[in-house]
């Protein structure tokens, strides 16, 4: 039987890793699949917001062989102090470098655009051996994206929107993100509110600025009256002079807001005026977050929500990553469900290389549990409530509490107990060759 022709659409943190991985079955290289990888950005963009990497993730990381590359590019983020109006430090929860603890911040934090790259380069270089071997390895295609997708029982008919070319393969993968185009053409527009899930009526905006003396390798969250707040968190060793900023805004009556995550980076301007509107006025140095997001050329903004779907296939088409099954930043889980997600996709059509349903079936049997895990939120989902909280008053007593927490120590052992649940997720064998540990010289 001919190798499966695959598209994976999204060069991102789910969709690189699968292809390695299937690239790196026992399979004769001339029986490997064939892979494409449809990316609508023009290039890999090595910045975006903080991620970390916990538990299996770590493990999966190491099986890739990209240990070496990700601990070079990591933030080293010491923790997180809450500070008030006037920079003041109530508490401070200090980043556990051991591994071992799923606090706040991991020992493994990354922007995930920095991720994103090393992934990417490690399957360019997985690709070129295999064809060295005489397989076909992957063909990148960049700057493009899906304008139709058919399906006629055999085959799955893409057509490309902007080269207008059209192609058939015998499985495409939608790794594209939380507002997944592919999700939407093949489960349809109308059943998108279901869903996707928004968490608390949550929006945020990620960008990167200029460091200045204020900044250090602790991120700073600052939380302020009306349910708003910003962290700003380090960057990596090749930014040195820039860090990262999230600004967050929970609402659910001002329908401004949900139309301008609708508009998606259609609507940049727009979303920026009324971040800038929401936090204009406030304390700390909430003027420096106003001024700097207006400049920023690599805003983006969305809500915070979850993917929740009854089943991620249909047909030849399935769902990786955050466009099948997103826990939402909250979570902490998310780089680990989108790694995950690739080993075990990958491992299910390495075990039914003949029968694509029985491969499929597998997937989401393995990655259900693994799912469910991630998407309940801390606190039965009030965490965001109880953290961003309405009134001055409200956010004085919330200080208080955390700083008793953090002097006494009960906020680390809340972590052992209660932290992100990337240590019960399973790692299953699937006779992957184990890469040899990799570092692209000229991104060091």
């Amino acid at each position: 039987m001919a190798p499966l022709s695959i598209l994976i659409v999204g060069c991102g943190v789910a969709g690189t890793p699968l292809a390695t991985f299937l690239l790196s079955s026992p399979q004769p290289s001339q029986e490997k699949p064939h892979i494409t990888v449809l990316e609508r950005a023009s290039t890999s963009r090595p910045q975006g917001q903080n991620v970390d990497i916990r538990g299996a993730g770590v493990t999966i990381m190491r099986k890739l062989g990209i240990e070496t590359a990700v601990r070079n590019a990591i933030t080293h983020e010491e923790g997180v102090q809450f500070v008030d109006d006037w920079n003041r430090v109530w508490a401070e929860n200090p980043a556990d470098k051991t591994g071992k603890v799923q606090t706040g911040t991991s020992d493994l934090e990354i922007l995930r655009g920095r991720l994103a790259d090393i992934c990417y380069l490690r399957s360019r270089a997985v690709s070129e051996a295999v064809k060295r071997e005489g397989g076909r390895g992957i063909e990148y295609i960049f700057s493009d994206y899906l304008e139709s997708l058919e399906q006629d029982g055999d085959k799955v008919h893409v057509r490309l929107a902007k080269s207008g070319e059209q192609r058939s393969f015998d499985l495409v993968v939608g790794a594209d993100g939380l507002q997944s185009r592919t999700r939407r053409m093949v489960w349809g527009e109308a059943g998108e509110q279901k869903r996707v899930q928004q968490v608390a009526g949550m929006y945020g905006a990620f960008f990167s600025l200029p460091k200045t003396s204020t900044d250090s390798l602790w991120r700073r969250w600052y939380s302020a009256p009306g349910r708003r707040g910003i962290m700003v968190r380090p960057s990596d060793s090749r930014q040195p002079d820039r860090m990262t900023a999230f600004m967050m805004i929970m609402s659910d009556s001002d329908e401004r807001l949900r139309s301008a995550a609708r508009d998606g980076r259609k609507g940049t301007e727009v979303q920026k005026k009324l971040f800038a509107e929401y936090f204009e006025g406030l304390k700390w140095e909430c003027p420096r977050f106003v001024r700097e997001l207006q400049k920023a050329d690599d805003f983006y903004y969305d809500m915070v929500a979850q993917v929740k779907m009854e089943k991620w296939s249909k047909g030849r088409v399935v769902l990786l990553g955050d466009a099948g099954y997103c826990a939402s930043p909250i979570s902490g889980m998310g780089t680990t469900l989108a790694l995950n997600g690739a080993y075990n996709l990958a491992g299910a059509l390495t075990q039914h290389p003949d029968n694509l349903p029985a491969a499929l079936a597998s997937y989401e049997t393995k990655m259900r549990p693994i799912v469910d895990l991630a998407q309940k939120l801390p606190l039965g989902g009030r965490a965001p409530y109880i953290m961003n909280l309405e009134t001055a008053w409200g956010l004085w007593i919330r200080n208080v509490i955390f700083y008793f927490m953090a002097w006494s120590g009960v906020a680390m052992l809340l972590a052992r107990f209660a932290g992100p649940p990337a240590d019960a997720v399973p790692v299953e064998e699937f006779g992957f060759k184990q890469l040899e540990e990799w570092q692209d010289e000229e991104k060091a």
